[in-house]
């Protein structure tokens, strides 16, 4: 039966909680670096030791005693930030429950995740990469009186100064929700996964473990905290009395100089990351010796990047594959598999889950090699998703199972190799793209009959999204203007990447378009 339990050490789960896991690092290496400032200029590089670093997260910790109530959830909009990684620690330590956003996301997708969740504050930068972020968490918060306090990271030293509460009676229990990060289902509205301190602690511990981090390594951090990605990465880094270099916004050259310039031993990236990283003018010029290990993941990670990467640098290279309805990790290849394994598998399942394929249709296990979907089933699976029984029931059966949705084959070993994807999410640089709140904006533009969004192959981005437009009868669509109308009301990174208007679109008989059809056609264009 195609069914797979790792055997191993780690596979215990710890009572551990995200304010117990940076406590027990400063009690052991009180002085080592925990936290430098990925900053362009070395003189500018601020740097927290572990003892350091805890002083100023109790600090945060009594003000949001002060302001909140247990419990409350206060969101974090805003980039990789040293104090946005201090505030994930602090509001564990108050007893509080993170929701980490995108600081992409315009008005009415803030708007969303804070209704939802029932977000008691937001923590803000006031402006990111262009765009006033202060101003879109005003608009998002204008019809929600429960949004109570809004504080600006600019104003972050300040703040910590302000009136303390207690702290005692606060400390969270392993099984109490940490976090919730929001995801997108099939119909295209995020839900909030629940997750807890022993899922997110133990997950990064397992998958710390599999990479291979060792007490002093340098980890250049280039995975967003607004992720389940960045923050289970931190939770690693800290578990292992590791050094986290943490990167505000993934710039390619900026990166390589990191690693140049602070010794780096390990690094991370989703493949857009990796290949901006080796197309960078200066990849040759820079000494990138002290690199030992680097992983991917967050999309497919084509071959020849793989075997490219291990040649370029002499590297050690992992893949990672997740979902945030698990903790961002299911599987990872380990340290010293073979080439061909690292190259085409997303590894076997990471300790402390169970791993099933079965039949999509009838839920029977399927037999070693034959495709069927991905069910897990362990301590670091979600609590479910955020007040939506309904949803939580769907993906979450009676007696624990998570479906993934990814269709998978997997040998006799355990190692999975991706074969599609029952949903009609794409993955592109990372992010997760849901085609039903994409063409939901599209079809809103004057002119626009119907519309089709795929996924198709792309070395860049893993997956590149591109739309399908028919324009209404004696309508024109423009795709520039198209391109326009969704920059306006999404997220930049959930823009198509391509523009096709055509007259037709390949439909069943009962009018349902046949996106395979499209994603053959345009995958080979």
């Amino acid at each position: 039966m195609q069914s797979f339990r790792l055997a191993d050490p780690s596979d215990t789960l710890l009572d551990t909680t995200v304010a117990g896991i940076l406590a027990s690092a400063a009690a052991t290496t009180p002085e080592r670096v925990a936290l430098v400032a990925g900053v362009a200029e070395p003189a500018l590089r601020r740097r927290w030791t572990y003892a350091s670093l805890l002083a100023s997260v109790e600090r945060a910790a009594g003000v949001l005693a002060g302001s909140f109530e247990p419990g409350d959830r206060i969101a974090v909009f805003a980039p990789s930030l040293p104090e946005s990684l201090m505030l994930t620690y602090a509001a564990a330590t108050a007893g509080l429950v993170l929701v980490p956003v995108n600081p992409a996301l315009r008005a009415a997708e803030l708007r969303h995740v804070l209704a939802s969740s029932g977000a008691a504050g937001v923590f803000c930068v006031s402006s990111h990469r262009g765009a006033a972020v202060a101003s879109v968490v005003e608009a998002a918060r204008a019809d929600l009186p429960g949004v109570h306090t809004v504080v600006r990271f600019e104003d972050w030293d300040a703040w910590c100064d302000g009136p303390a509460g207690l702290l005692e009676g606060r400390a969270p229990s392993p099984d109490d929700v940490a976090q919730i990060i929001y995801t997108s289902g099939t119909t295209g509205l995020p839900k909030g996964a629940r997750l807890t301190h022993r899922a997110m602690t133990n997950a990064a511990r397992g998958a710390a473990i599999r990479f291979g981090i060792r007490p002093g390594d340098v980890h250049i951090d280039t995975m967003p905290l607004s992720h389940v990605g960045g923050q289970e990465v931190a939770m690693e880094i800290c578990q292992c009395s590791a050094t986290a270099v943490l990167v505000a916004a993934f710039e390619p050259g900026l990166v390589l100089s990191l690693i140049e310039e602070e010794r780096g031993t390990l690094t991370a990236g989703v493949p857009t990351m990796l290949v901006a990283m080796i197309d960078h003018p200066d990849f040759a010029s820079r000494d990138l010796s002290s690199l030992r290990t680097l992983s991917s993941g967050g999309a497919v990670v084509p071959a020849e990047l793989v075997r490219h990467i291990e040649a370029a640098l002499g590297v050690e290279f992992m893949i990672v594959f997740g979902q945030t309805e698990a903790c961002g990790f299911i599987s990872q290849t380990s340290l010293g598999d073979d080439a061909s394994d690292k190259a085409s598998t997303l590894g076997h399942p990471l300790p402390g889950l169970d791993a099933r394929v079965v039949d999509p249709a009838t839920s029977a296990v399927v037999d070693v090699g034959e495709v069927g979907e991905l069910q897990v089933r362990g301590g670091t699976v979600m609590a479910g998703y955020h007040e939506l029984p309904d949803a939580t029931a769907e993906a979450v059966t009676a007696d624990g199972w998570l479906r993934t949705g990814d269709l998978v084959t997997m040998d006799e070993r355990g190692y999975l190799r991706i074969a599609g994807r029952l949903k009609e999410m794409i993955v592109s640089g990372g992010l997760n793209l849901f085609p039903v709140e994409i063409e939901a904006v599209i079809q809103s533009f004057p002119g626009v009959a119907q519309a089709a969004v795929v996924g198709v192959p792309d070395r860049r981005w893993g997956e590149a999204a591109v739309a399908v437009v028919r324009p209404a009868p004696g309508a024109a669509c423009d795709p520039d203007e198209l391109e326009a109308w969704v920059r306006e009301r999404l997220a930049s990174y959930k823009v198509p990447k391509r523009w096709v208007v055509r007259d037709e679109l390949p439909v069943t008989p009962f009018g349902k378009v046949q996106k395979f059809v499209l994603r053959e056609e345009l995958g080979r264009i």
